[in-house]
């Protein structure tokens, strides 16, 4: 299989249910919820496309058309904003789906974890190297630097082996993620040798954690198609990872960035307050704003 090559498809597990956001999350999708002008899955199209990546693959489930709807054309909205010559708005629609990036749906008919989900997309990413993106992790590069998948890819290209990106958490919260552990191997990489999901702090290998984006070979959907159910009867992406370690070296990445876990109300917030503090035209009001409130 090969698998050191330009990186252009990436997957964005998108059936999840939301819970954590009820009832904003009854009739409409998660990934859709907005930070400031932009949706989530937004955030993270614009990432993947920054990192040169040009065909989107969206795993999707019931009650999830209205990502569908967003990444494609509004004739109507269009002519009615051209009818009354509001340009500027127009760009902003038509910018949402370059024309140059295709855009292609899946159902993964049941909840059965993550691994499942990008296992849904073998037949659409094939035999080449391909990213994963999970929205709910809003990453953010550095004040004029490179988007952390770009950052991801280009390491990618340099080893030919799967990356995943990873962050030092604190003690308390090694538990809600898949934990890494292994051997500096370069600037910003670790060599991992052992990955264990969502592990108490007794029993965790080290703190870095598995963030939300991968770059992976496409041996692992070998791994994934072969893997029986673990925690929750779910195909973990981390156990199809564990095993890929077997045959073939997996790195880690300490990305320059922030990531917001938006899949936690406190997480969201803080990425609305601190990206509407950065935006361009309402950054210098809300900051006046936020100085009036009483402390």
């Amino acid at each position: 299989m090969p698998t050191h090559s330009t990186v252009h498809t990436a997957v964005f597990p998108v059936a999840g249910l939301g819970t954590r956001f009820l009832p904003a999350t009854k009739a409409s999708p998660k990934e859709m919820l907005p930070i400031v002008d932009k949706p989530l899955i937004q955030y993270a199209v614009e990432e993947a496309y920054a990192a040169g990546v040009r065909h989107m693959v969206f795993v999707t489930g019931r009650s999830k058309r209205a990502i569908e709807d967003h990444f494609d054309t509004a004739y109507e909205l269009e002519s009615e904003l051209l009818a009354t010559n509001k340009t500027a708005l127009l760009e902003v629609v038509r910018a949402v789906q370059p024309s140059d990036m295709d855009c292609t749906y899946v159902r993964q008919p049941r909840s059965l974890g993550l691994g499942h989900a990008v296992l849904c997309a073998a037949h659409i990413v094939g035999e080449h190297p391909f990213a994963v993106l999970l929205a709910d992790d809003l990453m953010v590069g550095p004040v004029g630097g490179r988007p952390i998948l770009a950052q991801m890819v280009e390491a990618f290209e340099a080893l030919g082996r799967s990356v995943l990106a990873v962050q030092e958490v604190p003690p308390d919260q090694v538990r809600r993620y898949g934990i890494v552990a292994g051997d500096p191997a370069g600037e910003h990489l670790i060599s991992v040798d052992k990955i264990v999901e969502k592990p108490t702090p007794e029993q965790a290998p080290s703190r870095m954690a598995v963030a939300g984006r991968y770059v992976l070979t496409p041996r692992i959907f070998d791994e994934l198609s072969s893997l029986p159910p673990g925690a929750g009867g779910e195909i973990q992406l981390t156990d199809a990872i564990a095993r890929l370690m077997l045959k073939e070296r997996v790195y880690g990445y300490q990305y320059t960035g922030k990531r917001y876990d938006c899949g936690s109300k406190e997480g969201f917030l803080e990425a609305t307050v601190e990206l509407a503090l950065q935006h361009p035209q309402m950054g210098a009001p809300f900051r006046e704003y936020l100085r009036t409130l009483q402390p």
